[in-house]
């Protein structure tokens, strides 16, 4: 580290003296070699800049997914309130900077309104009419509301949508101006399976036992209805597909046309494998306490909370670190660089690529 940063400065300082001696010696060629020799310096100097930049956000992002396993690994001991906290607050500062990277600050601000907004209509509507995840109300245990849906509920689509949206994108293909239609459909699918697959682990837990919102019909899994699970993956889709249509016909991208290495995906799939985690910590916490208790779900059904942790713990291994292994190996087969997902896939882009090549 120390030898590059010597012979950075070393280069820098032989470019400068071809400059300054270009200068004095007056003709117009050497001025112009001189001038020329500046640009050069100057442009190295940005691309060490750049690049140094590049690689403290690239630890700032693994920081806060090492936070977030320490979070996740201490959920059993620490307060409701504290707990909610610390799982909000690092996935949120994570998707903000990840996401920013790969599209730019004004599509992250899409994506996120585009989420609130879509969840929060589906969720007043399915409080009011019955769909699409069928008839329940929100307690008071998330705090305060939005209409009828706590605040906390949109951020956490957001933060846990944008997860699932990256494992889309690893395991079909990006999705960007001009994509062919099968990544412009399939990638949402794809996310949203991710996504409700984080519901099938958290949804029992924080209805059932914490009763956070209330199933007022019960449901065969541990209290919950199986048109939750339909409900959630088409309000999901909805939100991944229509953010799909805004990449595919934005106008032109703002962000540098530069290959994003391997290691920005591997921050994703990390800290959706940290999401999962959460449930076989909780059960194993379970299991040493020895507790388990009857819970009573509203259809008069009793179940035992022993179950529906160990049941989470399982539909998280065969589930969500399921895609975020298989994410991992498909990310592992592929070039040590990716393209941006900004970028227009056209013919003339794809040919000089593979002359770079």
């Amino acid at each position: 580290m120390a030898a590059s940063l010597i012979d950075e400065r070393i280069h820098q300082f032989y470019i400068l003296t071809i400059a300054v001696v270009g200068f004095s010696a007056g003709p117009t060629g050497s001025r112009a070699a001189s001038a020329a020799a500046l640009n050069i310096g100057a442009a190295k100097m940005n691309q060490h800049s750049n690049q140094r930049g590049k690689a403290s956000a690239g630890l700032a992002l693994w920081a806060v997914v090492a936070v977030f396993t320490l979070c996740t690994l201490l959920t059993p001991v620490l307060p409701g309130a504290l707990a909610d906290l610390t799982f909000m607050v690092p996935l949120i500062v994570f998707g903000a900077v990840h996401g920013t990277k790969r599209y730019g600050w004004r599509a992250v601000v899409a994506f996120a309104v585009i989420t609130l907004v879509v969840s929060n209509i589906m969720e007043n509507l399915s409080i009011i009419t019955g769909f699409p995840f069928g008839h329940y109300h929100y307690t008071d245990g998330l705090g305060a509301k939005l209409f009828l849906v706590p605040l906390l509920i949109g951020p956490a689509y957001i933060a846990v949508g944008y997860l699932s949206w990256v494992m889309g994108t690893v395991l079909i293909g990006p999705v960007r101006r001009g994509s062919r239609l099968f990544n412009t459909v399939a990638v949402p699918a794809v996310a949203s399976f991710a996504m409700v697959f984080w519901d099938i682990c958290m949804d029992p837990g924080m209805a059932t036992v914490q009763q956070n919102w209330i199933w007022e019909e019960g449901g065969g899994f541990f209290g919950v209805p199986l048109v939750n699970y339909l409900g959630w993956f088409l309000t999901v889709y909805l939100f991944f597909q229509l953010f799909a249509l805004f990449l595919r016909h934005r106008g032109e991208a703002t962000v540098d046309v530069i290959p994003l290495p391997k290691s920005y995906y591997y921050q994703a799939i990390a800290m959706y494998g940290a999401v999962a985690l959460k449930y076989p910590t909780r059960y194993l916490a379970d299991f040493v306490s020895g507790g388990s208790e009857p819970v009573t779900d509203a259809a008069g059904h009793t179940w035992w909370t022993g179950d529906i942790n160990e049941t989470a713990a399982l539909m998280s291994i065969v589930t969500m670190f399921f895609v975020a292994v298989l994410a991992a190996l498909q990310l592992a087969q592929r070039r040590p660089t990716l393209p941006r997902t900004d970028q227009p896939d056209t013919p003339a882009l794809s040919a000089a690529g593979q002359r770079a090549a």
